[in-house]
């Protein structure tokens, strides 16, 4: 049985702030669920209205009625099944090949899809400027579809990482080379900017190389979605 004071933590995790304070993050949908469980993430609790669906062996699974889910699903629709996770501390001991830096990306469904698109083409690390939305939002989390559970994503000062690094920066602009034109290396960085501003000035000036998108459509287009041009530029890299 579910108490009330569980029931008014869940649902406090809808706000960062709360979700700061308690290191946790509230995450729905029954393969979401299930990919957390079975990677390196702690859990905290389950609560599905059929716990006997779950395929979780040992994990501990509430049993909540569809009323209870209610008031503590971010959904509109609860889908039946909700977990609640840690919020790992994770250390910046970057291992990948290739990294993706977000620069300001506000939209959560954008940084979700970005988050899946690297777990699709392995790059298991994306670094985060510290005004990109929060990753444990629920609608980023909806977006990833479980790909957080392998793809590390960190919140840093870009400038002193930037300056930090030997690899390579290619930032995404308007106006930068064809990609096309590129035999990228097989280690590097790739940035991203805000959807509306692009990248920042400052970010800008660390960008070792300037490249582009080749357009062959209409030009009164102004430019791509972020996350229609990663799953672009992620192709590229690892053509």
């Amino acid at each position: 049985m579910v108490v009330k004071s569980e029931l008014k933590l869940i649902k406090s995790l809808q706000q960062k702030k709360y979700r700061n304070e308690h290191g946790l993050f509230v995450i729905e949908g029954k393969k979401s669920v299930e990919e957390l469980v079975g990677s390196n993430f702690k859990c905290y609790g389950i609560f599905a209205t059929a716990p006997n669906e779950l395929n979780l062996g040992d994990s501990r699974v509430n049993l909540i009625s569809a009323k209870e889910l209610a008031l503590i699903s971010s959904l509109k629709n609860p889908n039946g099944y909700l977990g609640v996770f840690h919020i790992p501390k994770k250390e910046m001991d970057i291992l990948s090949d290739w990294i993706m830096v977000l620069d300001g990306v506000q939209d959560p469904g954008n940084l979700g899809t970005i988050i899946r698109l690297c777990d699709w083409f392995g790059v298991t690390d994306i670094v985060c400027s510290l005004d990109t939305v929060d990753c444990y939002n629920a609608k980023v989390l909806q977006a990833t579809m479980g790909s957080i559970a392998r793809v590390n994503v960190h919140y840093v000062d870009l400038d002193s990482f930037l300056r930090s690094t030997d690899l390579p920066v290619y930032g995404t602009f308007m106006d930068g080379s064809n990609i096309n034109t590129y035999s990228l290396p097989k280690k590097g960085i790739m940035v991203m900017g805000n959807e509306g501003k692009g990248i920042s000035s400052r970010v800008t000036e660390l960008c070792t190389d300037k490249i582009a998108i080749p357009q062959f459509g209409n030009q009164t287009t102004e430019s791509l979605n972020v996350a229609s041009a990663t799953a672009i530029l992620l192709h590229e890299i690892r053509k």
